[in-house]
């Protein structure tokens, strides 16, 4: 056997087989790089509170100049909503419920020189839409104490826009939950006094909030109103990073607070970036086969007189091509490792920066990244044996 991978590795052009390599590493790299980065960067746009993708957008009806002038609400029928409910990608649609009534508010501390009193409203949404400890979010039917969700963006406002041009003083969140808000809510033949106690703020909805089985009954029994059309909808979808998303709005004329149907936008993005990368490995790993097949190819045609005398001196077909087999086969496997050794750390590269972006972040398993390098090295060493054992008996059905 020794004798016959002497007279058959003679002549073996160490460069091809390099440059086989190098083809084949660089493909295969790209490859599972690009697989296993589209299982790394789903997190950031399935989950709840994902960098990216809240899994609930809130919508409103776009206002046109022609809405304005006909004087024509934005609100939502009943029918706007089931066609809502309807689309494959809408696990359940929630309204805002609004205020009927008058809301006057009182809140400061005189002791530090900001006292405030303003008219206001509220709305509210199903417990299950509030992102803050729900022990805290009660409807007061035993207490005068009622208690809200203010939107982060109003305590900005206030903090870097009028304090500072005002010359008043800024609060922190701790310092506004401490503060008393006197409420006075106005119907058409009664009168409520409340206390209310901010609980929390909202970075996601841009709104006053209050439970909602409290505005329910407030309605009632103020105006006697229950639920009135709503101008919003919360819309809880299924993947938020789902391109339909952001045609089904356009289509329909609506718009997101916070703009979160870009998600959508920049998923479908990402996803054709993705998709052209795997393209590239494929068609770098597709030619470097190529090479390496015309490699063994030009070296059995150089061979192919002695391929015929050592098959007539008795030589199984089997032998001969066990030797060609190994040459692909170690290259293939020297190259799967090496490319999975470089995926690994160009992972732990960017993974370490999502961590950055995202604190919650959990990155998935290596096993996407491990299962496509092996079901490559399987492809291309299976398509390799049938090629050399078809050339082989080939030189051997020509010289027999």
């Amino acid at each position: 056997m020794s004798l016959l991978r002497k007279l058959l590795s003679h002549n073996i052009n160490a460069l091809q087989m390099a440059g086989f390599a190098l083809a084949n590493l660089l493909g295969m790299t790209i490859v599972i790089v690009a697989v296993q980065f589209f299982f790394d960067v789903r997190p950031l746009f399935q989950e709840g509170d994902g960098l990216l993708s809240p899994t609930r957008i809130v919508v409103a009806k776009r206002i046109s100049s022609l809405r304005t002038l006909t004087r024509k609400p934005p609100t939502f029928t009943q029918q706007d909503i089931d066609d809502i409910a309807q689309q494959p990608f809408v696990k359940r649609v929630d309204p805002f419920v609004s205020s009927q009534f008058q809301v006057e508010a009182s809140l400061g501390v005189e002791s530090m020189g900001a006292t405030f009193s303003t008219e206001m409203f509220f709305e509210a949404v199903p417990d299950a839409c509030i992102d803050i400890d729900r022990s805290l979010w009660v409807d007061p039917l035993d207490s005068d104490t009622l208690p809200i969700i203010l939107p982060k963006n109003y305590l900005n406002l206030y903090n870097f826009g009028y304090a500072g041009a005002r010359g008043m003083p800024t609060f922190s969140e701790g310092i506004v939950s401490k503060m008393p808000i006197h409420l006075t809510l106005y119907g058409a033949t009664e009168e409520w006094q409340k206390w209310g106690k901010v609980v929390g703020f909202s970075k996601r909805l841009n709104t006053i909030l209050v439970p909602l089985s409290f505005m329910q009954r407030a309605n009632r029994t103020l105006t006697g109103t229950l639920e009135p059309p709503p101008s919003r909808l919360i819309i809880t979808v299924n993947n938020p990073a789902d391109e339909r998303i952001a045609t089904f709005l356009t289509d329909n004329n609506y718009e997101t607070e916070t703009a979160d149907d870009n998600t959508s936008r920049t998923a479908g993005m990402l996803r054709w970036v993705i998709l052209a990368v795997l393209t590239i490995g494929l068609c770098i790993t597709a030619l470097a086969f190529y090479v390496l097949l015309l490699s063994i190819f030009l070296l059995l045609q150089k061979h192919t007189d002695k391929i015929d005398t050592l098959l007539l001196a008795g030589y199984p077909l089997s032998n001969i091509t066990r030797f060609y087999h190994r040459i692909a086969i170690w290259l293939n496997l020297v190259v799967m490792l090496l490319s999975v050794a470089i995926a690994i750390w160009v992972r732990e590269a960017y993974v370490e920066r999502f961590v950055q972006w995202y604190e919650r972040y959990d990155s998935p398993t290596l096993l996407p990244l491990l299962l496509t390098a092996v079901l490559l090295f399987a492809l291309v060493a299976t398509l390799n044996y049938f090629a050399i054992l078809r050339k082989v008996r080939r030189i051997w059905g020509m010289h027999r």
